[in-house]
């Protein structure tokens, strides 16, 4: 399963390009940019699935940090201060990650 089956492509290409420089990223507008907050809860826990890529049910700071590079495999790895910013806006219950009703609760609000 790819990301591409979600999501278009050309939306992926502008959701990067908009976000190419340092501390340039906002989760809440790479998710309206790429589409995502358009789609179904079902489809948004498909591309959810894809970012845990350890499977845990959780999105960590590591995670997060390469979270554009799941989108685009040239893609940039996000800084510190973007990945803290992105876990800040989405990890509600204080935990240190983000959980599928906290990511959906995100991409809803975009």
């Amino acid at each position: 399963m790819a990301i591409t089956d979600f999501l278009a492509a050309s939306d992926i290409s502008s959701a990067i390009n908009a976000c190419k420089a340092k501390d340039s990223f906002s989760p809440k507008i790479f998710f309206a940019t790429v589409g995502l907050s358009k789609k179904s809860p079902k489809e948004i826990e498909k591309v959810f699935k894809m970012l845990d890529q350890d499977k845990s049910g959780y999105i960590e700071q590591d995670e997060l940090q390469l979270f554009l590079q799941n989108f685009s495999k040239g893609a940039r790895v996000l800084t510190a201060a973007e990945t803290r910013t992105f876990l800040l806006a989405g990890d509600m219950d204080g935990d240190g990650k983000i959980g599928w009703e906290e990511f959906s609760a995100l991409v809803s609000t975009s």
